[in-house]
């Protein structure tokens, strides 16, 4: 099976910018949508809650698109970002891609996980409390949210120039019961440089994924489908819970092939 020459994009922020190039020496052009709400299926700010999984919010956005244009193919992209589970005071950011082929019901997925997103929150009572969160947050190139401390409160989105956040500072901390406001990085793609460039990294490994074939059927998007934990430990042999064998396929046919770990470590630091 061929690759299709177009494929929905559900985006409302500008994704296509980073997500189209890697597409495009495969002859896949991608096509917007107009009026898709990417934010019914969930927002970085908690207006609405994300339905399901990562998962779950990416192909419903491929899938939407997919509705709204009549084409077959769609992606569709999601971000979470959080503490990092091993080192909690150190952030954790998380992309995936959904390429939904409706002619089969079937779905490609593609993820990165990095460290050092740009994302971070602070509390401060005027301007000048923000000093260090601003040096280390690119501010402007990367935009902020500012909003009460109180949960259920509107915010100001896409706060780009230090005037618009006094001014927004200001403004919230006079409506708030203890005279602050919440400040935090904006994380919409096209309002965080950091974050999209991570989106091109995640297109970029979908690129490479539909450009190989299922050695069984011929069908594209032959891959990583999961992977088995247990690399055994250089010291004792215990396994450890890094990746000894990767599990790749295709969601076509399903076929399977298993093999050792891509980079072709054998052992474990004894640290894990």
């Amino acid at each position: 099976m061929s690759l299709p020459n177009q494929a929905a994009l559900g985006t409302m922020h500008g994704k296509e910018a980073t997500i189209a190039p890697p597409l495009s020496p495969l002859g896949i052009s991608l096509i917007v949508p107009a009026g898709l709400d990417t934010d019914a299926f969930g927002t970085f700010t908690g207006e609405r809650s994300r339905r399901g999984s990562m998962l779950d919010a990416a192909r419903a956005k491929a899938q939407a698109a997919c509705e709204l244009t009549g084409l077959q193919f769609g992606i569709g992209s999601e971000g979470s970002f959080g503490p990092n589970p091993a080192i909690p005071i150190l952030s954790l950011g998380r992309e995936v891609l959904v390429f939904w082929d409706g002619t089969r019901g079937r779905e490609i997925v593609e993820q990165v996980v990095y460290q050092q997103p740009c994302f971070a929150s602070c509390t401060v009572a005027r301007y000048e409390d923000l000093d260090a969160m601003l040096a280390r947050m690119d501010f402007p190139r990367t935009s902020l949210v500012v909003s009460p401390t109180q949960p259920g409160g509107m915010g100001i989105k896409g706060v780009r120039s230090p005037s618009e956040l006094q001014a927004a500072i200001t403004r919230i901390t006079a409506q708030s019961d203890d005279g602050c406001a919440l400040v935090q990085t904006d994380m919409r793609a096209n309002h965080n440089p950091r974050r999209m460039l991570m989106i091109g990294a995640v297109a970029n490994q979908l690129a490479a994924r539909l450009a190989r074939l299922c050695p069984a059927c011929g069908a594209f998007g032959w891959g990583l489908l999961s992977v088995e934990q247990g690399l055994p430990c250089s010291s004792c042999g215990d396994p450890t819970e890094l990746v000894i064998h990767e599990l790749n396929g295709c969601t076509a046919c399903h076929a399977q092939e298993r093999a050792p770990r891509a980079n072709g470590l054998l052992e474990a630091d004894p640290a894990y």
